[in-house]
């Protein structure tokens, strides 16, 4: 799956803007590792060890992950995946965007990719995990439709995090 962005502001039209590419990739590469490292240790500046949730690698890939890599002139500026919970329930996981490449919709981009891809293979609600200090992360996915719930899957009750979940539109005809 390709998912491209364009972005052309009235300030922006005058300069060349390089292509931005989405597409699935397997998690076990590099620069998917050092995305996931590098949350990792923003991770570990704002929570304590036992409200921290992300999947290392060899569980992403047990869980048969389905991940999707942003590239921009072949350089990776972001990530994140899903995976299957129930025939129609999906959790995303591991969303992450190079900080020099914020502010950009990359994440929202990825978020669109997922939810696409999930929606193919009949996923209908897409739940997932985040800290309450990841304002970016929680702003990104209010704006995108997710809702809070109650915790969800294995997840217990954390007061540092808060479990979401999003009803996916299903093509029509």
């Amino acid at each position: 799956m390709r998912a491209l962005i364009v972005t052309a502001t009235p300030r922006k039209l005058g300069r060349v803007q390089p292509l931005i590419t989405i597409e699935r990739e397997t998690p076990d590469q590099p620069e998917v590792a050092s995305f996931l490292e590098a949350a990792d240790k923003r991770a570990d500046t704002l929570y304590a060890l036992q409200s921290r949730y992300g999947s290392g690698l060899p569980a992403l890939l047990l869980a048969g992950v389905r991940y999707f890599v942003a590239r921009e002139c072949g350089q990776a500026l972001g990530g994140g995946g899903y995976v299957r919970l129930a025939e129609d329930k999906a959790e995303m996981k591991r969303l992450f965007v190079d900080p020099n490449a914020r502010g950009r919709g990359i994440g929202g981009s990825i978020v669109h990719a997922i939810e696409r891809a999930a929606v193919k293979e009949g996923v209908q609600t897409l739940f997932l995990e985040t800290g309450i200090k990841s304002a970016e992360a929680l702003a990104l996915h209010r704006k995108l439709g997710f809702q809070e719930r109650p915790s969800f899957g294995n997840y217990e009750h954390d007061p540092l995090s808060v479990f979401m979940m999003k009803q996916l539109t299903l093509p029509k005809g």
